[in-house]
């Protein structure tokens, strides 16, 4: 199942853009053997600021794709319960999954009515490098998980 990781703005060469990209090669390394990725990071544009332009930048990447929507008010979920959803839309057949993280003022409401699910890093507010970081963090682990791998520790 290719994994994307779909986001607005550009990170550029930073260590947090660094630290995403390298949570996301461990994530294809590590999922080669469980059926996940490759795992691939996407940054879009919108020509204007505002929610609506943001959606109409995203949408080309959310096609024939099952989507989970990086929301404040969506589900907290622990890295084995994310591993074990990961796994389900793989079994199911999803070939394509996108994992969407809005601008600055999050994702438009469309968007978030199309996702599969609505996932939320819980309650504090991260910044939007982070959320990145952590995402693709969260992707790797969930591959070591259903590898058997001894990354992830309960």
């Amino acid at each position: 199942m290719k994994i994307i990781l779909l986001a607005v703005g550009r990170l550029g060469r930073g260590v947090e853009a660094q630290l995403a990209k390298d949570y996301a090669e461990r994530a294809t390394a590590a999922g080669r053997a469980v059926s996940l990725g490759p795992v691939e990071i996407v940054e879009v544009e919108a020509k204007k600021p505002g929610k609506a332009a943001e959606a109409l930048a995203l949408a080309p990447h959310l096609a024939d794709s099952f989507v989970i929507a990086c929301d404040e008010h969506g589900q907290a979920m622990a890295s084995r319960a994310f591993a074990e959803r990961l796994a389900r839309l793989r079994d199911d057949g999803v070939r394509r999954l996108v994992l969407v993280i809005g601008g600055a003022d999050g994702l438009d409401a469309g968007i978030l009515e199309a996702a599969g699910v609505q996932l939320a890093f819980g309650p504090q507010t991260w910044p939007h490098a982070l959320a990145r970081a952590m995402l693709a963090e969260q992707v790797y682990r969930a591959a070591t998980i259903l590898a058997g791998s001894p990354y992830h520790r309960d």
